[in-house]
């Protein structure tokens, strides 16, 4: 068996998370504000409404934002180092061909509602994340790959069984959509699940929920189970947090710059100069995982033909984008996965940007260019449409100008901006010529979820074997070398088959008033705000 204090397993080689930010100090905001206060409310600016108030159905960051709060893990995961530690499960045990995962609780944790954290709750938990299916909790569904059940060993013993080798799982406990909830909220159907009344153990619980209006959590009184990661013990410091959904990216800064909000989501280029001017910080970090780019349908149109793919991939000046649409603290996409995922391969020579090679690549492959200059081949214009949605503040322009690149080797790139949930349920039926997104997780299994043929599978494609075999295989293996070199062989394939274009990779900037303090991003780039706290309380 492997405890926890031997290996930090799951493949996680380093996780790295930086913080880059104007002004001087360690704390949001900059300058020396003594010892943290607790009190307060903040008010921060999400830049996208919340799809759904269940951890477990959560996708987007700006959601996550919020359920991140109200309910703990198994596990958490150190930012810095990507090693797993302790948080409900105290300790655990896997077994050497990792099928099955024994957590040991801690005693005395309460859910919101006052029932007691047990190994029911673990069972129920996953029980229902199963239940709610991969449309609903496509992450979660995929977390739990091969689950047999869990087993109630007794009070505060937990036996989770796969019917296959599943690796990624630890790490997986770690994250939100495998949160532990309360009897209560794992018996509701899923729609019910997204009224605001979760039932979780976190440091917060949620006060009030009007969707795509606001939400405000209050803090958990009594709150003492924190995980290892947090810098102090007992309850939040903050009383409550009021989010508001504020989609004007100017109007965010303007609301934060004059002491009406306290934080605010996407912090765009043009904000930082008005957010610093007010004694304010831009804060950074990378998103791990899949980064941004196109999933092509490879059943439709033109992306059809294997050279159409492989032409895209030097047609894009990714460095352009940077430099145009947003800033520094982004980072050209150099792979499938972000550089500060573990298992990360370095792609670089094959993502350069290179119009000629795009070029020769259509000539060779029978698409020549038309009187308006888009090619054709057989009748058929080389044009396809791409969904997407604001998920992220900069995606429409960073689209307009690939929508430039692309016609420059004779593509016509039709940009087709839908709603969150609109763009989801097109995923799950795949009624899409191209999807344009990314998926954040600080492990390489994500690619088996977005790409596997038993996960999402958004390429829409047929057997590939070196890379069904690297995809599951990965989940076979303790070994973070062995599992970090097959990860590596997936990442090749998918593009060696064009099945992602990659763009650029994601990075969260926050921006925060001077007196917010230690608003921390979590080991996926998430905020927790848990050791967050106001200095004078702010203006609430």
């Amino acid at each position: 068996m492997i405890r926890h204090r031997i290996a930090a397993f799951a493949g996680v080689l380093a996780a790295t998370t930086t913080v880059v930010a104007c002004g001087g100090g360690d704390t949001v905001g900059g300058g020396q504000a003594g010892p943290p206060q607790p009190g307060g409310t903040l008010r921060y600016g999400l830049s996208q409404a919340p799809s759904c108030s269940d951890p477990a159905q959560a996708g987007s960051n700006q959601t996550i934002y919020v359920t991140r709060q109200i309910v703990d893990s198994l596990t958490d995961q150190d930012p810095a180092t990507g090693a797993i530690t302790p948080w409900l499960a105290r300790s655990w045990e896997v077994s050497p061909d990792a099928k099955v995962f024994t957590f040991t609780l801690s005693d005395g944790v309460t859910f919101s509602d006052g029932t007691p954290l047990t190994a029911e709750s673990v069972r129920d938990t996953f029980d229902a994340v199963v239940r709610l299916g991969g449309a609903k909790a496509p992450l979660g569904v995929s977390y739990l790959a091969n689950y047999v059940g869990t087993t109630v060993v007794d009070k505060l013993t937990a036996r989770v069984e796969f019917s296959a080798p599943n690796a990624q799982f630890l790490q997986a406990s770690s994250t939100s959509q495998l949160g532990i909830l309360a009897p209560s909220t794992n018996a509701k159907p899923a729609e019910a699940r997204c009224a605001g009344d979760n039932i979780g153990s976190g440091p917060f619980t949620y006060a009030e929920y009007k969707q795509d209006v606001s939400v405000t959590l209050a803090k958990r009184a009594g709150y003492h189970w924190g995980s290892e990661v947090f810098a102090h013990e007992g309850e939040a410091y903050l009383d409550r947090i009021e989010f508001t959904v504020v989609p004007e990216s100017g109007v965010r800064t303007g609301s934060l710059a004059s002491g009406q909000l306290d934080a605010i989501s996407d912090a765009l280029p043009q904000d930082a100069p008005q957010i610093e001017a007010v004694g304010g910080r831009v804060l950074s970090t990378s998103n791990p995982g899949l980064v941004f780019g196109f999933h092509p349908n490879v059943t439709r149109g033109p992306l059809r033909d294997p050279a159409v793919r492989q032409a895209l991939l030097p047609a894009l000046d990714r460095r352009q984008l940077i430099d145009t649409v947003l800033s520094p603290q982004f980072k050209p996409a150099t792979s499938v996965l972000a550089a500060s995922t573990p298992a990360y391969t370095d792609l670089s020579a094959r993502l350069g940007y290179d119009p000629a090679k795009a070029k020769t690549i259509l000539d060779q492959a029978g698409w020549l260019p038309g009187a308006d200059g888009i090619r054709v081949k057989g009748g058929e214009r080389l044009s396809f449409g791409v969904t997407f949605s604001q998920v992220f503040a900069g995606n429409q322009a960073i689209l307009e100008l690939v929508q430039q690149q692309l016609r420059q080797v004779g593509v016509d790139l039709r940009l087709d901006l839908v709603s969150f949930s609109e763009q989801t349920a097109r995923q799950n039926s795949k009624d899409y010529d191209a999807v344009y997104g990314n998926s954040t997780r600080a492990d390489g299994d994500i690619l088996r979820t977005s790409f596997a043929l038993t996960g999402r599978n958004l390429s829409v494609r047929g057997p590939v074997p070196a890379l069904d075999t690297a995809l599951e295989q990965q989940l076979a293996t303790n070994d973070p070398a062995a599992r970090a070199a097959l990860i590596a062989t997936a990442q090749r394939e998918i593009l060696d088959n064009g099945l992602y274009v990659p763009t650029i990779e994601l990075s969260q900037a926050i921006g925060a008033a001077a007196h917010t303090k230690d608003l921390k991003f979590e080991a996926s780039a998430r905020l927790q705000f848990f050791d967050t706290w106001l200095s004078g309380h702010g203006d609430d």
